[in-house]
This record gives structure tokens, C-alpha cells and sequence, in this order.
């Protein structure tokens, strides 16, 4: 019995075959070249969604061949998606013009004019956000830029719910995507009408909405020929990246917190209350679990500036050929604080956590006969902990206790100092993973079928690969660190 897992990322479309009795997993991937990001003007970034389909077809026809696995094996599939990002699809379910996706910046000034409009108390009240550059703000570009696509539009989709509607044929959408597109009007349970109104949308423009779990549609015969699967097999999850990736690592409830250190760094924790950031510096969306009954809030804190800055050491600092193991190696051989050495990594465009300030990389503290490349190699990473450690201090005043970050055994969190020094500063136990994103879209469609009768039960083959817990011995060390990191930062 297997279940089926896709992840549609900017970069590519992953596709996992996961066993569902041992959790054994067989993930292939296209593009094997990073995909195609169209940036046609300064700020833009569009892919086609016939692009995502096309390596959604390859990825699966790979998995298949690779594992062996009868299609009639397949029981449920299961969508994880970018986030934030809009298709647009006319009466035949056509995409009328390439996606906006998520890490365009057209549309901040429509969302900012918005905000200021309706009065910043009623949207995050209602809203838990600014419309800032989500959704619904791409769409009020396209209204005012490109009038003759918008009378095109018969439904409006995130990257997944486009997907979905090709697997199925059936348009749809859910309460965490109209969320995350900042279209969910919380104090009424429904899709914010007053923000549709604002902007003159026609509420039809949204699709039916589906639970997360849950039988959404079913493979139709022409598909399942195309992708190799039976007809009918039932797609029964989606959701977009971040939420998916905390589900991936069983993050459900309050007080857990999922982490990613790639490019960017991600924190997603789960609060029990809708609650807010008033300067917006965090972001607040329905989690997968959330219903109108149990109050399930995704924040989500994103940081630029992050591992982008281990790479561009290891590129212009490091010793030329240095893999990240052997970086590692180097940190490790610093004490704890980089012997006065500090990094602020805030060199990959304006930080969200800071009001949108952009302070850019700044060495401090740097003393030539004492630093060499092994003390920066160490400031690199204990200033990306560090930014983890501010954006996390905005997430618990809001409510998100920090008492268990979990994280894909990847990147930045193959560090021991980066993780180290995590833990150290947040008063965290830290868990690794070997999961990612595909896999836990797999056991997403799992529980939508009810193969898994519980969450509890969709997680037992989830194994732990490292723990990480604070060093009483260095937690005044490392915090004395932390300090003077923060009071550079108020002075970059």
C-alpha cells in the first residue's frame, strides 16, 4: 500500500512513493537543472504552470519506474505547493498567463494602499495579516495591468489548487490556502468579503472549498494514462510549503516549531490563539489541522538573510574548494562567540522581521591579528543563528512558545555549531529529521483517506536522526554572543 506526495517548488517538482506500513520512500525530482523563473521586469517572477506539470509528469513516471510500484498500489496523493502564488485559469481551466509566484514584488504597493484603507485594525483583526504582496494583491495588479486577462478569469488558484484541478478536474481551494493568500476573514470564518469588495473582485472567482483532508477530487482517466496511476485514485491533501513542511515533521500543535536553513531561513510555529504581530514582521495563517472548533495558527517567520550567507562564505571567504562538511570542521574549532568576531547576515534584500529595513552583510569586530577565515566561517553561522533567535522573540510575543524545533537533517542544520548555538540561545531541544516536504504530502493524503486512523499513527515511522539539547554549561556563553550580535545589529 503506497501513497503519493508532490511537492511543486520554484526550483522543481518533487514526487515520493512512500510505503505506507514502513514509511520507506522512492522521491525523484525534475527539473534536474534549477526551473526557469521569469523576470521579465525588475521585481517579477513567473513560471508556467504547464512547466510544473510537465515535471510533475517526469517525476512521477520516475518514482514509478525506480520503485517498482503497481499503480492499483497507489491508494491517495497528496500536493504540497510554493505558497503566495497566483494562477489564473479561464472557464476551460486554462491558465490565461503565467503564475505570479511567491518572491514577485509587483503588487506591494496595491497591498500597503489596501492596509492603509481599510485601517490596519480591521485586517489584522479579520485578517491576521497587511494584504502586503500576497494573493489577492498580485490579483489587484493584474486587474489594473492587464484588464484583458482579467475578463479571462473564471477562478483564481494557488500553485497547488491548479494542480489539483489538473489531477481531478475539479476546481477547489481550502481555508489554509485562502488564508495564506490572505483572503480568510477569521472573525467570521469565511473568505474575506470586505477585502474582495475593497478591490472589486467577484467572490466567484473562488473555487469550492474543500477540507485539507479529505477526498478533494479523483484522478481522471486521461491523467492517470498521462502519469501512469489508476484512474480514480482519490487525491485527499494539500497545502502550501510551510505549512506542509511542519505537518512533514509532525509540528500540529502549540509549543512546536518546524525550521528549514536553506537559501532563506524558515520558522513556522504553531500558536493556539489567532493572534498577530501589529508590525506585520511575522505572518499568521491557518494550519493544516485548523477549524473553526480547535484554533490552529500557523506564524511564520522568514528570513532572508540565512544560509545564503554560509554559501557566499564558502565562496569568497573560505579556502577555494572547501566543501560545507569541512566548513563545519573549521567553526567548530572557535569558541563559542568568534572570539569577538560578528557577522550581521542581512545581505539578500529587505527583512520583513526588521518593518522591510534592508542593513545588508556587515563585519564587526574584526581584529587582523587575531581573525582568520575560520573565525568568520563561525560569526557566519552563529549570526544566522542569531537572526533565528530575534525573528523567534517576535514569534513568542505573540503566543508561539519555542519549546521543540524540529528540522529536515539538511543544509544549514547539518552544522554542529549552527544548531548548537540555536538551542543554546533559544532554550530549545532540537530534533532532526530525514523527511522533506513530498514525503509529508504523501502521509497528508493518508490521513485524508483514513489509512492513518490518527496523526499519532501517520507519524510512527517518522524517526528521529539526531537530538540536539542546550549546553547549561555554555547557555551564558553563547547568550553573552547573542548580545552583542543584537546591539551591532541596532547600530548597522
Amino acid at each position: 500500500m503506497y501513497l503519493l506526495g508532490y511537492d511543486v517548488g520554484s526550483s522543481s517538482v518533487k514526487a515520493s512513493l512512500v510505503n505506507a506500513q514502513t514509511g520507506e520512500a522512492f522521491t525523484e525530482f525534475f527539473p534536474k537543472q534549477e526551473a526557469e523563473i521569469k523576470a521579465v521586469k525588475h521585481g517579477w517572477a513567473e513560471q508556467s504552470p504547464d512547466a510544473w506539470w510537465e515535471s510533475l509528469k517526469l517525476a512521477t513516471r520516475a518514482a514509478l519506474a525506480r520503485s517498482g510500484v503497481s499503480p492499483d498500489a497507489v491508494q491517495a496523493i497528496g500536493v504540497s505547493y510554493q505558497m503566495h502564488g497566483l494562477v489564473l485559469l479561464d472557464k476551460n481551466l486554462t491558465p490565461i498567463r503565467d503564475a505570479i509566484i511567491w518572491c514577485d514584488s509587483r503588487a506591494v504597493s496595491y497591498g500597503e494602499k489596501a492596509f492603509r484603507s481599510l485601517g490596519g485594525e480591521q485586517c489584522l483583526s479579520r485578517l491576521l495579516n497587511s494584504p502586503g504582496n500576497f494573493t489577492l494583491a498580485k490579483l489587484a495588479w493584474v486587474k489594473e495591468n492587464e484588464p484583458e486577462n482579467y475578463a479571462k478569469i473564471r477562478y483564481y488558484m494557488l500553485p497547488g489548487d491548479y494542480i489539483a484541478a489538473r489531477l481531478t478536474g475539479t476546481p477547489a481551494t481550502t481555508v489554509s490556502g485562502l488564508s495564506e493568500g490572505i483572503a480568510w476573514d477569521f472573525q467570521n470564518n469565511a473568505p474575506a468579503k470586505f477585502l474582495y469588495d475593497y478591490f472589486g473582485f467577484d467572490i466567484s472567482f473562488i473555487p469550492e472549498i474543500v477540507p485539507t483532508f479529505g477526498v478533494q477530487g479523483r484522478l481522471t482517466p486521461d491523467v492517470a494514462k498521462e502519469l501512469g496511476l489508476a484512474a480514480g485514485t482519490p487525491v485527499a491533501y494539500r497545502a502550501g510549503d510551510q505549512p506542509n513542511n511542519a505537518l512533514s515533521l509532525n509540528v500540529l500543535n502549540p509549543g512546536e516549531v518546524a525550521a528549514t536553513a536553506g537559501t532563506s531561513g524558515v520558522v513556522y510555529g504553531v500558536n493556539g490563539d489567532a493572534k498577530y504581530d501589529p508590525q506585520s514582521r511575522v505572518n499568521s495563517f491557518a494550519h493544516v489541522n485548523h477549524t473553526e472548533k480547535q484554533t490552529r495558527i500557523g506564524v511564520l517567520l522568514c528570513i532572508n538573510g540565512s544560509a545564503i550567507l554560509n554559501a557566499w562564505i564558502r565562496n569568497n571567504v573560505a579556502p577555494e574548494g572547501i566543501s560545507y562538511a569541512d566548513m563545519n570542521a573549521l567553526a567548530a574549532e572557535v569558541p563559542i562567540g568568534s572570539e569577538g568576531a560578528c557577522i550581521i547576515p542581512f545581505g539578500n534584500g529587505a527583512e520583513r522581521m526588521l518593518n522591510n529595513q534592508e542593513p545588508n552583510c556587515s563585519f564587526h569586530g574584526i581584529n587582523f591579528n587575531r581573525h582568520g577565515k575560520k573565525h568568520l566561517i563561525r560569526a557566519a553561522q552563529e549570526g544566522i543563528a542569531f537572526s533565528f533567535k530575534y525573528g523567534m522573540d517576535i514569534m513568542n510575543q505573540i503566543g508561539v512558545e519555542t519549546k521543540t524545533i524540529r528540522a529536515g537533517l539538511a543544509n544549514l542544520f547539518l552544522s554542529p555549531v549552527f544548531r548548537q548555538t540555536l538551542s543554546n540561545i533559544t532554550g530549545a531541544t532540537i530534533e532532526l529529521y530525514n523527511t522533506d516536504g513530498s514525503i509529508g504530502a504523501a502521509r497528508g493524503a493518508g490521513l485524508g483517506v483514513g489509512i492513518f486512523k490518527t496523526e499519532i499513527e501517520a507519524f510512527t515511522t517518522l524517526k528521529k536522526e539526531t537530538v540536539v539539547t542546550p549546553e547549561m554549561q555554555n547557555a551564558d556563553a553563547s547568550l553573552n554572543a547573542y548580545e552583542n550580535w543584537r546591539k551591532r545589529l541596532q547600530t548597522a
